[in-house]
């Protein structure tokens, strides 16, 4: 075993954790908005203490759709998809657009 110490190398983050890991511009920002629309979803099953298949029911969608959900399977859910879902759970989406702000 080799008891040298790690030298551990820290990166400033660009803001868009899927940007540093190095998905390009736009499928960096989407992957971003999808996450932030997902986990107010989550929590709202979560809080609710719903089974996967009442959530369904109350989302408009199956129980495998809730599975990816709350198993944080982003790739799954379009913008789209997600915002009818906060729709139907009684959430409102807010959307603001800004500069990106320079790293």
């Amino acid at each position: 075993m080799d008891d040298r110490p790690v030298e551990n190398k820290i990166t400033p983050s660009s803001g868009n954790v899927f940007e540093d890991l190095g998905f390009e511009g736009g499928e960096a920002e989407n992957l971003r908005v999808r996450a932030r629309l997902m986990a107010p979803l989550e929590r709202y099953v979560r809080k609710r203490d719903l089974t996967q298949a009442e959530a369904a029911e109350e989302l408009g969608t199956t129980q495998a759709r809730i599975s990816e959900l709350v198993n944080g399977k982003i790739q799954a859910f379009s913008i789209d998809a997600l915002v009818n879902m906060l729709n139907r759970a009684g959430l409102e989406v807010a959307v603001s657009v800004r500069p990106k702000q320079k790293a």
